[in-house]
């Protein structure tokens, strides 16, 4: 197992990435002074629509000044936009050592380091007592865990009575197989896509009720047409998910929407409460 956690870690290693964010910012005329959490939300945001749909997640219970863990955190930007624009104290863990030095780094330099913390940990042996966080949330992170009852089992675990899980992720349907590469997984071995229904299940299981559950997929296919659309007539942002995925953006991409459109993959976002 340590092995397969090795290679998803280097699945998304990108050495130097806070210094090449800053060398892209410095491309369009923005120096290290006065870099908002805007400035950076094309790169930081790693998941279908990105920022916008973060924010819709947000919106779906009220976060006011709550404690949030954020379980497989990326570069940290859900994290800074709950602290910016809910007041919430966030914590956010990733296995990636890079790209928590990364987040680490950005909250800082956005002024945002006293609302966030990060630090390098794995999703099914969370480093938190129980009974923690008013809201855990996570995006896009499942598939690239095999053991999902243990998954879930430490988010009930850590999260208050009463408090909330949101999500918003990526599921198989079992109308195909899956064609790598995709965004979480260059190759079959690095992937554990399960069912939408898989997971409301372990999750009823667990005795989270289901409030609200929403199929994204149409949004998510309109995302990367119009994205496409775009990339075709500007070329590549300056600074966006290409930054992460480099010169394998195109193909990852394009494999996801396929597989949307085709629904060998759905995606869905929802809340449960404990």
């Amino acid at each position: 197992m340590k092995d397969l956690y090795t290679s998803i870690e280097n699945h998304y290693l990108k050495e130097g990435l806070f210094e090449e964010i800053l060398g892209r910012l410095k491309e369009q005329g923005i120096g290290p002074e006065e870099v908002s959490r805007t400035d950076i939300s094309g790169v930081d945001e790693f998941h279908v629509r990105g920022a916008a749909v973060s924010e819709e997640l947000a919106s779906l219970i009220d976060l006011g000044g709550a404690r949030v863990l954020d379980v497989g955190c990326g570069i940290g930007g859900p994290c800074r936009m709950l602290a910016e624009k809910f007041d919430c104290n966030c914590v956010g863990i990733d296995l990636s050592a890079e790209f928590i030095k990364t987040a680490t780094a950005l909250s800082k330099l956005v002024g945002l380091q006293d609302n966030t913390s990060f630090l390098q940990a794995n999703a099914v042996d969370l480093p938190f007592e129980d009974l923690k966080f008013d809201v855990v949330w996570t995006q896009h992170v499942q598939m690239n865990i095999p053991d999902k009852a243990k998954l879930y089992s430490e988010i009930y675990r850590v999260l208050k009575p009463g408090g909330y899980f949101l999500y918003y992720d990526i599921f198989k349907t079992g109308k195909g197989e899956v064609t790598y590469p995709m965004p979480w997984a260059n190759t079959a071995e690095q992937s554990f896509l399960f069912g939408w229904e898989d997971m409301k299940e372990l999750l009823k299981g667990l005795g989270l009720s289901d409030i609200l559950s929403t199929d994204q997929t149409q949004a998510g296919i309109n995302f990367f047409e119009t994205l496409l659309t775009k990339l075709k007539e500007e070329g590549p942002p300056k600074i966006g998910l290409n930054v992460l995925m480099g010169e394998q953006t195109k193909p990852k991409l394009m494999n996801l929407l396929a597989h949307l459109k085709t629904a060998k993959l759905q995606l869905y976002s929802g809340a449960y409460k404990k």
